[in-house]
């Protein structure tokens, strides 16, 4: 089932429209033709010029795959690891081995969750320290055997709870930081969603950070900035606009590397054309950075970040 955004009405109108057109009129083919190209227009108009706000919605989108959806369609041979081998294991990030293009990798990944249940079973995509310690885990495996490692981050944060908070939630972000910093093996990081504080950049500290066109990445949600800095919830959208949290943003401050492009829609409406676009570049990025030393990649990796805190 299609679910519309409040700035979708027009292709929701256009949609009901093809389908409701007659099967057995002999002018179904054409009327049907012409109502998909004009829809084909309308959302190319509509997701060309998108504001901050929408592409928070967009980013949100319940339909918009997440990181098992890409582990599924982009990897081969994926075997799920588990735990951190110190408490337990957390839901709301996987691990896996897998292959692309006959490479083997690690892939770690903020999983939200696609229904009620799923996402109750993954904690909305808020990982606990143990998440954090299990993708440091990982990641120390990829560098034993020096395999490159895909990181797809799509959480709204860190779990804010007490339990976390009394397991040292911010000693694992920080330490997951720390250990992307050091460790040699090739790191490339994908904003597919949401990107949110540390909760994202624990899983972002990598040789080469993408973000998908309409994704977004933020110190905080707009809904946090409106509670703060005007105490009302109903500054969301000024926030949205002023935490410059867009791809371009992001790209334009220098924060990522380079922004994937999205398919007409959203990456919600065709997530297969998506995924196969996000393959590529996965592949791409993978060849570049093999090209470097490890001690080249690990300097530019640190300087990157270095540089990023400095201009704050």
């Amino acid at each position: 089932m299609n679910r519309y955004l409040d700035f979708e009405n027009d292709i929701a109108n256009i949609e009901s429209l093809i389908n409701k057109l007659n099967l057995n009129s002999s002018n179904y083919k054409f009327e049907k033709n012409k109502l998909v190209d004009q829809k084909k227009k309308i959302i190319k108009k509509i997701y060309s010029n998108l504001s901050s706000w929408e592409k928070v919605q967009v980013a949100r989108h319940a339909n918009r795959p997440h990181s098992k959806d890409y582990i599924n369609m982009i990897f081969d041979d994926v075997i799920y690891l588990h735990g951190d081998k110190k408490y337990a294991d957390d839901p709301a990030i996987l691990g896996c081995l897998g292959k692309i293009s006959d490479q083997s990798v690690m892939i770690i990944g903020t999983e939200k969750g696609n229904s009620m249940e799923s996402r109750i079973q993954h904690n909305f995509g808020m990982a606990k320290p143990e998440g954090y310690r299990k993708a440091q885990r990982l990641m120390t495996i990829a560098d034993k055997f020096n395999l490159p490692v895909v990181t797809f981050v799509d959480t709204a944060g860190a779990f804010p709870g007490k339990d976390a908070e009394e397991r040292g939630q911010s000693e694992s972000i920080a330490s997951s930081i720390q250990t992307s910093l050091k460790i040699g093996s090739p790191i490339i990081s994908i904003i597919i969603g949401e990107g949110g504080s540390g909760g994202a950049i624990a899983l972002a500290t990598a040789d080469i950070v993408l973000m998908l066109e309409h994704s977004i990445y933020s110190v905080i949600s707009p809904e946090g900035c409106s509670s703060i800095l005007w105490r009302s919830n109903n500054f969301t959208k000024k926030a949205a606009e002023s935490l410059k949290l867009t791809a371009q943003d992001c790209l334009k401050n220098k924060i990522i590397d380079s922004i994937v492009e999205e398919v007409d829609g959203g990456a919600h409406r065709y997530p297969e054309d998506q995924a196969s676009i996000l393959k590529n570049q996965i592949i791409n990025s993978i060849n570049n950075l093999n090209t470097l030393s490890v001690e080249t990649r690990r300097k530019k990796r640190n300087e990157k970040f270095l540089n990023i805190t400095s201009d704050i």
